[in-house]
Order: C-alpha cells, then sequence, then structure tokens
C-alpha cells in the first residue's frame, strides 16, 4: 500500500508543466469586453502584489504569478494531492489596446487586468440629419 501511495504523488496534472524545480499551471481566466476596455479576471490562489508580474511585449502579454510551498517545520509530509507550484499564462493584445493605460489589482488571489482600447477603437454614434 505504501508503494501506491507514492505512485498517486507522483501523477502529475495535465495542466501543469516542468519549469525549473516547480511545475507551472495554466490559471483560469475570465475575459469581458466593452465597447472601451477588456477585462480579464485571472485566478491565481496563493499569490499576492509582491507575488504576481505583468509583462507587456511585442503585443504578448504575459502573467506570471510565484507561489512559496508551505513549510511544515518539525514535521515530513507523508501525503498531499494539494499540488503547490507556480502560474503561467499568456495572451496576444490586439494594437488597438492601449499600453500605456493598462493596469493591475490583485486581491485574494484574483488579478484583475484592465485593458483599455485606443480611441479610436471605440464605437462612435453618428447622428443622422434630415435633408
Amino acid at each position: 500500500m505504501a508503494e501506491e501511495r507514492k505512485e498517486l504523488q507522483k501523477a502529475e496534472p495535465l495542466d501543469a508543466e516542468r519549469v525549473e524545480q516547480a511545475p507551472a499551471f495554466i490559471p483560469a481566466v475570465d475575459i469581458v469586453e466593452t465597447d472601451d476596455r477588456a477585462l480579464l479576471t485571472v485566478d491565481l490562489p496563493g499569490c499576492d502584489e509582491s507575488s504576481v508580474e505583468v509583462h507587456l511585449e511585442e503585443g504578448v502579454l504575459t502573467v506570471r504569478g510565484r507561489v512559496k510551498p508551505d513549510d511544515f517545520p518539525g514535521h515530513d509530509l507523508t501525503y498531499s494531492e494539494y499540488r503547490v507550484g507556480d502560474f503561467e499564462r499568456t495572451f496576444t493584445v490586439s494594437e488597438l489596446v492601449d499600453s500605456e493605460k493598462i493596469e493591475a489589482k490583485v486581491r485574494n488571489g484574483v488579478l484583475e487586468l484592465t485593458l483599455p482600447k485606443v480611441a479610436a477603437a471605440q464605437p462612435k454614434k453618428i447622428q443622422v440629419k434630415v435633408k
């Protein structure tokens, strides 16, 4: 039975990739688009503002969250089904996004990214006149 437990511990989920010594998970994301912006809500459990990085380079938006594994001083972990690892996800961003005005906020392990659209990309209502 002990050998079976060790095999269970070695199993890796399909949504993780080995990077360095820890797995990198793909975080769940919701994207909502309005006339003037896109809002991304990224699930990064265990991350705070000091452990989240957001980069935009050459049209690629990268979100990274670093998670420190829990320590159990004076104890040996016998079995664990909860996996701890970093998060990473990339998105291709259109030139219609105003990169100078992107905002990022983290609260309780949830990152909210606001990507405003440039003024030229926002819809305009054209008034119809009578001849």
